[in-house]
């Protein structure tokens, strides 16, 4: 049937078409059922259900959730956590080792995996729980109609899991469709399936009284609406027809999951580990290899190898990621009441180098205020601005208005102080603002001229303009000729262009009467000047823009808005505009010329949501790492194109959803706080990730040398693993750091080739410090002649590899601070365990077990001066990396 702006569906025919039971679980064989007969068979009626029925059919079946939306137990996470890439080679090295015998090794490997996946499905489960308490800070409601008894229904809004099949809901824009529904009623509803089809314009959506062809495909039935789709325009009312489980969503779940985008976060380790592991699985094969040629050492060397891979492997990665960004999202929520729905997102947002935002409400407080009062000479003239606080306030007073006008409300405030005179006129009559006059009018009665009324009008420029005859200036009215017309209308044309909202004012005097007052009265005006508004700062704004900038974030303002308008923002808050870029000039641009111009600018005006996604793309084409900040339904494709999604608490429901962090309030304020808590766990990442694979590529590489130059193995496979384990267990101490300022003034990206350069030159240094520990080792145990050489050698090696490991740890986070005693307390007491295992375990009960002896005096004396001269190497590598650091141009994506 022809569908109309407003329309109610009807009964009709049955097709004998039935529905499961009980009450109708699916919409696939709803097509043959009538409104009213979909209505009989749920149950239900026009008016809702009753709130006992409601409480019933919870019970029955159960909340309005998926299962595959519900955090995973941890069992499941456990199972998980071995999926992880370093996790599965592990696993393959500890086959290898079983296979061969080396049953020590095997054992080892064994206790790294299940430690690293218990302590990572832990800490991921603890993470998923604190999330799902943050949401419910948010949860998406829904308006229901129902009833007590026979009395009549109301709406009123109630969480979406308490939603039932039969409940009547009503939806408008920006509302997420919170289950299956059959629409019963529709004014210009359209909807976005797009995360249900692929199809990214919003679709037509009304009820039908017939019933529907069943070759239909069902997301292309113009009466159904479905669970993840969300209402872009209009209004409807509908009947839930299918909850949680039996929703078409649920369906989607239980199939392949589709793709999201790839994030900055995924980019970054996903790089970091397949390099990692290209290199581990290249070790063994090498270390064979190269034994067997020099050495003529055969498969016994094996368990040695796959150690020796082994210790290039971050283990702790995993677990170092979950922990430090859950107690990065933690923080956020309760300090700053900013919740993070993704914990990767939180990487993301301390990688952020570009911000993207719009500006009314983020940048301005949602409400003008008065700029200027010219006369048409363009000087200011406070009788124009009397007019039009006249025209204001009985206007307000006299029309019935739904809401204050905004404008009339700022024009006031700027003349409260003339209160007095305002109210000496007698309001006879008001012709609020209408979208064809463009215009309002306020008749009044001016107490100095009986007999007389005066109409006052304010509204758009040209509308007002082309109902003027005359015009007052200097207290002297003249005939608005030609001339004066243009260079009005080029007075207004400058004012707008430098971001002022203009308003026209003009006066007329009619006879008095008593009949009422209509737009045909409205002519023969006397043009008296212009009132100028523009938007209101947030207090914040500009404070916020600065620290920003010196966090190295830049900002871009993506607006829907007049370009002179988002410019003279942008400059009132000491931000650049430069040339203001508009929708027809994006639309004439693709692919890298695009990018190339959303990169050099700052302000795109006149932007639509496709716009916004476009530029937004542009920019992570280019390499940036973006972040967008939207509170709107035409915000949601931008919001999905950035790496990060931002919106405020009180944005509509399908942004909220799709964010991927919500905050408190929509202000760059909090967005800085969010910035710096990724930052943060960002930077206790990073230290990690360059403090463990410096120091295991320097291990890796002494070991290799050493190998082929004594007659026997530096050290043993399980003495190998045992350092291994001991040194991951202490990095943890990483993981509730707080990083020093110089993390915080600059995006945090982990970018591979800054790690492999760091990673290169810092190894090389260990290896240096290793070898020279083996010269040691060579003069100081088999240079004495004492029995068990070997061993106190194993010992040796061992004791100087875990305080070289503790005196990276210290150095490379704290630099200075270690030496004057004031480094972060979890990494002091971390180092400090690590140094006691080192130089007791080969003294212990455990020693002989290990293949460990105890070491001669002299040992001790030359270890400590290899560990000076470590050490002030250490400093001074880092301070030159510092300062090359500082030299080198942070390009996007470098």
């Amino acid at each position: 049937m022809a569908w109309a702006p407003e329309t109610v569906a009807g009964t009709g025919t049955s097709t004998g078409r039935t529905i499961p039971d009980p009450h109708g679980r699916s919409v696939r064989d709803t097509a043959g059922l009538t409104p009213l007969e979909m209505l009989r068979r749920l149950g239900s009626g026009p008016r809702g259900l009753l709130e006992s029925q409601a409480e019933e059919r919870l019970l029955q079946y159960g909340e309005n959730t998926i299962a595959a939306q519900r955090p995973a137990s941890w069992p499941v996470r456990f199972v998980g956590s071995l999926r992880d890439p370093f996790t599965t080679v592990l696993l393959c090295l500890g086959l290898v080792s079983a296979v061969v015998a080396s049953w020590g090794t095997a054992c080892v490997i064994a206790v790294l995996v299940a430690v690293s996946c218990a302590l990572r499905s832990s800490g991921e489960y603890r993470a998923d729980r604190s999330t799902a308490a943050l949401r419910e800070l948010v949860a998406t409601t829904a308006t229901v109609q129902r009833r007590s008894g026979a009395a009549a229904s109301r709406s009123r809004e109630i969480p979406v899991d308490q939603l039932v099949p039969g409940d009547v809901i009503r939806l408008g824009p920006g509302d997420l469709v919170p289950a299956d529904l059959r629409l019963l009623r529709a004014s210009g509803l359209t909807v976005r399936q797009a995360p249900l089809t692929g199809e990214s314009a919003p679709v037509a959506k009304y009820p039908v009284d017939t019933p529907a062809d069943p070759g239909t495909a069902l997301f292309d039935q113009p009466y159904l609406c479905f669970l993840g789709s969300s209402v872009a325009s209009g209004s409807g009312t509908a009947v839930v027809v299918a909850t949680g489980e039996a929703t078409q969503l649920a369906g989607t779940y239980r199939e392949p999951a589709r793709r999201r985008r790839e994030s900055a976060f995924d980019r970054s380790v996903n790089g970091i580990s397949w390099t990692l592991i290209r290199f581990m699985l290249l070790t063994p094969p090498l270390v064979l290899m190269a034994d067997a040629a020099l050495r003529g050492r055969g498969l016994e060397t094996l368990p040695f190898a796959v150690a020796v891979a082994v210790g290039l492997t971050p283990e702790m990665l995993p677990v170092i990621v979950t922990t430090a960004l859950a107690r990065g999202a933690a923080g956020l929520a309760h300090g700053s009441e900013v919740i993070v729905k993704r914990l990767p997102a939180l990487h993301d947002l301390g990688a952020i180098d570009v911000l993207c935002t719009d500006k009314t409400g983020t940048l301005t407080q949602d409400r003008p205020i008065l700029d200027c009062h010219l006369d048409p000479e363009g000087r200011s003239d406070p009788e124009v601005l009397h007019w039009a606080a006249v025209n204001s306030l009985w206007t307000l007073q006299l029309a019935d208005l739904p809401a204050p006008d905004a404008l009339d409300e700022a024009i006031l405030e700027a003349t409260e102080d003339c209160g007095e005179e305002l109210l000496a006129y007698d309001g006879v009559a008001a012709l609020p603002f209408d979208a064809v006059r463009r215009s309002s009018c306020a008749v009044v009665r001016r107490p100095s001229r009986t007999g007389l009324h005066t109409l006052v009008v304010k509204g758009a420029v040209e509308d007002v303009l082309e109902r003027c005859t005359r015009l007052r200036a200097g207290g002297r009215e003249t005939e608005l000729d030609a001339a004066a017309l243009e260079r009005l209308r080029r007075l207004a044309m400058d004012q707008a262009e430098d971001g002022l909202r203009l308003l026209a004012v003009a006066l007329a005097d009619r006879p008095a009467r008593l009949g009422p007052y209509t737009s045909a009265d409205e002519y023969g005006l006397t043009f008296v000047g212009f009132v100028g508004l523009r938007d209101a700062l947030r207090p914040t704004a500009a404070d916020a823009l600065a620290v920003l900038a010196r966090r190295g974030v830049a900002v871009k303002v993506l607006t829907g808005d007049h370009p002179g308008t988002a410019a003279r923002v942008c400059r009132d808050l000491d931000l650049d505009p430069g040339e203001v870029v508009t929708a027809e000039r994006i639309d004439g641009l693709t692919g890298a010329g695009l990018a190339e111009l959303a990169d050099r600018s700052t302000v795109f005006a006149r932007c639509t949501p496709e716009h916004k996604a476009r530029i937004v793309g542009a920019l992570r084409e280019r390499g940036h790492t973006t972040g967008f900040l939207g509170d709107g339904v035409n915000d949601l494709p931008a919001l999905q194109a950035a790496d990060v999604g931002i919106c405020p608490r009180d944005a509509v429901d399908v942004a909220r959803e799709s964010a991927d962090v919500v905050l408190a309030a929509k202000d760059l304020t909090a967005i800085d706080d969010a910035i710096l808590a990724g930052r943060r766990s960002s930077g206790n990442i990073a230290t990690y990730l360059r403090i463990t694979l410096s120091s295991n590529l320097g291990n890796v590489i002494s070991m290799l040398v050493a190998g082929l130059l004594l007659p026997f193995l530096p050290m043993l496979p399980v003495q190998v693993l045992v350092q291994n384990l001991c040194f991951d267990a202490a990095q943890l101490a990483f993981a509730f750091d707080r990083p020093g300022p110089a993390a915080l003034r600059r995006p945090a990206e982990l970018r591979p080739r800054d790690f492999l350069r760091f990673i290169t030159g810092f190894g090389l240094l260990n290896a240096i410090a290793d070898l020279a520990t083996f010269g040691v080792l060579v003069l100081a145990v088999h240079g004495s002649g004492r029995p068990g050489g070997q061993a106190s050698f194993h010992a040796g090696w061992f004791t100087e590899n875990l305080l070289t490991q503790a005196l990276v740890i210290l150095v490379l986070r704290t630099g200075r601070r270690a030496a004057e005693g004031r480094a972060p307390t979890p990494v002091r007491l971390a180092t400090t365990v690590l140094a006691m295992i080192g130089l007791l375990l080969p003294l212990s009960p455990l020693a002989p077990v290990l293949g460990m002896a105890a070491l001669p005096p002299v040992y001790y004396l030359l270890l400590a001066a290899v560990l000076a001269l470590y050490g002030a190497g250490l400093m001074a590598a880092r301070a030159r990396y510092e300062k090359r650091q500082e030299q080198w141009p942070q390009e996007p994506g470098r």
